[in-house]
This record gives C-alpha cells, sequence and structure tokens, in this order.
C-alpha cells in the first residue's frame, strides 16, 4: 500500500513538472510563430521605363491572397515577414520577391521591373485532308456554281437591296445622329442661321423688303431698265 501511494506521488509529480514546462515554453513558442505585419506598396513598371503597368497581380500562393495595381501601376497591400510575393502580368515574365523575416519596419516600399516575355506559338496547319496532296487534288476538282442563279447573286439582287433599304428600322446609332441634326437644325432656326417659315418666303422676309428698297433709293433698278433697253 505505501508502494502504491508513493508511485502515485511520482506519476503526480511529473505530470505536474511536464504541465509546467508546457507553460512556460508557450509564451516563446507564440513569440517565435508570430510574425510582423508589413505594409507592402509599391509601383509596378515596364522594362526599364517608369510607365506603369495596370492590371498586374501580386499576392502570396501559399497564403492566397493579393492584390492588383491600378490604372498606374500602384499598389498596396498587408504581408507578413517572410512571405514570398509573386508578381505577373500578361506578357511580362513572373518576379517573386521575399519579405525579408527579420524586417522590423512596418513597411515596404519597391518599384518592380518587369521584363517582356513574349510568347511565340508554332503555326498550327489545320487541314481536312491527310496529306497536301490530297487537299490540292479535292480543291482542284471543286465546281463553283455560277454567279447566275446563285444563292450570292439573289442576295444581291436590286429590288430586294431596295426593299431591304425601305424596310430596315433605324438602328440607334442612326435615330441618335437623326435627333443631334434635328436639335441642330432648330437651334440654326432659331437664330436665323437656317431656312424657316420666313426666310423661305421672300414676301415675309422683312430683310428681302430692306433690299429691294435700298435698291430703288439707290436706283439699281431703273439703270437695269435702261441696260435692257
Amino acid at each position: 500500500m505505501p508502494n502504491f501511494l508513493r508511485l502515485r506521488a511520482f506519476s503526480l509529480f511529473i505530470a505536474g513538472a511536464l504541465l509546467g514546462l508546457l507553460l512556460l515554453a508557450a509564451p516563446e513558442a507564440r513569440a517565435q510563430g508570430k510574425r510582423r505585419v508589413i505594409q507592402f506598396t509599391g509601383i509596378v513598371a515596364s522594362g526599364d521605363s517608369l510607365l506603369g503597368v495596370p492590371g498586374a497581380t501580386i499576392y502570396v500562393p501559399k497564403a492566397g491572397r493579393g492584390t492588383s495595381s491600378n490604372a498606374y501601376g500602384y499598389f498596396s497591400m498587408a504581408v507578413l515577414a517572410g512571405d514570398s510575393v509573386v508578381i505577373r502580368s500578361l506578357g511580362y515574365a513572373n518576379q517573386t520577391i521575399i519579405i525579408p523575416a527579420d524586417f522590423q519596419r512596418q513597411s515596404y516600399s519597391v518599384i518592380i521591373q518587369l521584363r517582356e516575355d513574349a510568347t511565340m506559338l508554332g503555326e498550327v496547319r489545320v487541314f481536312p485532308y491527310t496529306t497536301e496532296r490530297d487537299f490540292k487534288k479535292a480543291f482542284l476538282a471543286l465546281r463553283l456554281p455560277t454567279e447566275r442563279g446563285s444563292a450570292a447573286a439573289d442576295n444581291l439582287n436590286e429590288q430586294l437591296m431596295r426593299r431591304i433599304f425601305n424596310t430596315q428600322p433605324m438602328g440607334a446609332v442612326a435615330n441618335f445622329r437623326q435627333t443631334m441634326q434635328t436639335q441642330q437644325y432648330d437651334y440654326d432656326r432659331r437664330q436665323g442661321m437656317a431656312p424657316n417659315q420666313y426666310t423661305s418666303n421672300p414676301l415675309l422676309n422683312p430683310f428681302s423688303w430692306l433690299k429691294l428698297i435700298k435698291q430703288v433709293k439707290n436706283g439699281e433698278l431703273k439703270k437695269k431698265d435702261n441696260y435692257d433697253d
């Protein structure tokens, strides 16, 4: 019985010691596993120029988070110290930037210059025949329909084209153009720069009467009559 109590007390002592060691090691492990949050900002440029690359993707593959550059190539996102950030854009080679694990500042700014990576695709030739010789043979044996009586000739018939032109509804572009022309015509008519009911009829046009009176006073009509005689 005393041996059993002694063994039980020893087991409790070992368990307590292990628990104390775990409690002491937990803060240190938590401090080592916690990484600093850094604001990663920069500009994505093309080659040696400082022209921004819009729509470039900036992301952290392991974390599955990222952002994209704006119209001027600028970006800003939160990362952790030690993250590997991949920058890529269509037509450029991918670039990777590693945030230093011991970086102590709150922000990390860079200018990323992407190199052009033009990919030339190989030529693809599609033939419904096994060999080029069979294709040439089938093409030479092809009989094309004559223009008269064909579907193309029927579609280009003058009467059919005129009927389509007369019955075709006005589209959005034509409707907008006609509306703008009508508004401009109304404005010009109010300003006296376009034909209206007064300018079209010379008897109702005061300027025509004024011109006639000046011609009578200057004797231009008499001169014309004498010249005609």
